[in-house]
């Protein structure tokens, strides 16, 4: 059948930073891919949509191995079917518990946060210096401060991959996973750096 070929459709790398969730969660496991960008609200995203029905959304990942195409949507589903394909990376941690942990943070992130997503969207081209959030921001805020305190070893790291990055335990070098390394750092950097390049 050959190798599995990979093919990430992304929203502008400026502004989607839904997008972003499944581009940093490919690059940090040293998972080969193509990316495509899809222009929002164009006859371009219509021609996406068209060409990988049933989807409506980006991040999406189209997986080929010779005839046979598997589409696969939403970061969080991204995320499980890689997992699935490769579980020599470990995405998600061995251990079920801190799986489970890991999980319910991605989740969260992924459901959640409503208030700040729509008063602090993302706009990798401009600073907002004075910029303060409401009471609903702060709130949501003060949540994401919290699952940052909490101690689980592995949980916080693999939900960084969701935007959610705190300071943990530091854990052994033999269950320390890609995003522990600081490679995750260096992709954001990398990629906040040709999205104000070009969209």
């Amino acid at each position: 059948m050959g190798q599995v070929r990979y093919r990430l459709f992304l929203g502008n790398k400026v502004y989607s930073s839904w997008s972003l969730r499944a581009w940093l969660l490919l690059v940090p496991f040293d998972i080969a891919f193509e990316q495509e960008v899809v222009p929002l609200y164009t006859d371009d995203f219509e021609s996406f949509r068209n060409r990988c029905r049933p989807v409506r959304q980006v991040p999406t990942l189209l997986a080929m191995q010779g005839p046979k195409r598997i589409v696969v949507w939403d970061s969080l589903a991204i995320a499980e079917f890689l997992h699935e394909r490769h579980p020599e990376a470990g995405i998600w941690p061995a251990d079920p518990i801190e799986r489970a942990a890991a999980r319910s943070l991605c989740a969260e992130m992924h459901a959640g946060f409503k208030a700040l997503r729509s008063t602090m969207p993302m706009n990798l081209r401009r600073s907002y210096a004075n910029f303060a959030p409401d009471q609903d921001a702060r709130e949501d805020i003060a949540r994401m401060l919290e699952l940052w305190r909490w101690q689980d070893p592995t949980g916080a790291a693999m939900a960084l991959i969701f935007l959610v990055r705190g300071s943990r335990r530091p854990t052994p070098s033999s269950r320390r996973s890609p995003l522990d390394s600081g490679l995750t750092r260096s992709s954001w950097t990398r990629h906040r750096a040709v999205a104000r390049m070009r969209s």
